[in-house]
């Protein structure tokens, strides 16, 4: 049998797929039911594109539903509090600084489930991260990523 994929997240993380999860089940799925049950009664179905974008929503949040709950029976649960407080590890926030002189860059890695870099969190399994996770504070890293290597130096980590 095949390793299932793990899928490392935060406490926050893990919270925060828990109540999507729990919406789409107790909010989206009663309204979309509704939505078929009212476009049915338009008549002929093969015409019916009110039923046919709710059956289509459906199919999306059921899918939607199944990803979460696979994420969830497989997360496993990130202690950063466990892990030496000058280490960087998945649900710690590290700031480094590119050399010899960029400006600070922060991000707070987390798990591919809980990724958003747009808000400073980025994935445990992109580069940068990948580079970054196991280092300490004041640590001098050269980081590959897609655009080639960059030296940075560790400025902190919280």
């Amino acid at each position: 049998m095949a390793d299932e994929k793990s899928f490392p997240m935060t406490f926050e993380g893990k919270k925060k797929i828990e109540d999507e999860l729990n919406d789409l089940i107790t909010n989206r799925r009663p309204e979309i039911v509704k939505r078929i049950k009212i476009a049915r009664s338009f008549g002929d179905l093969s015409e019916n594109s009110e039923y046919e974008a709710a059956k289509d929503e459906q199919s999306f949040n059921e899918s939607r539903i199944k990803e979460l709950e696979n994420m969830l029976h497989h997360a496993v649960i990130i202690d950063s509090e466990s892990i030496d407080k000058n280490e960087v590890a998945v649900g710690k926030t590290v700031t480094f600084q590119e050399l010899p002189d960029e400006e600070p860059e922060t991000y707070k890695i987390v798990g591919a489930a809980e990724a958003d870099p747009f808000n400073g969190k980025i994935s445990n399994e992109s580069p940068i991260a990948k580079g970054l996770i196991g280092h300490k504070l004041n640590e001098e890293v050269t980081l590959t990523t897609p655009g080639g290597e960059m030296t940075v130096k560790i400025t902190a980590v919280e």
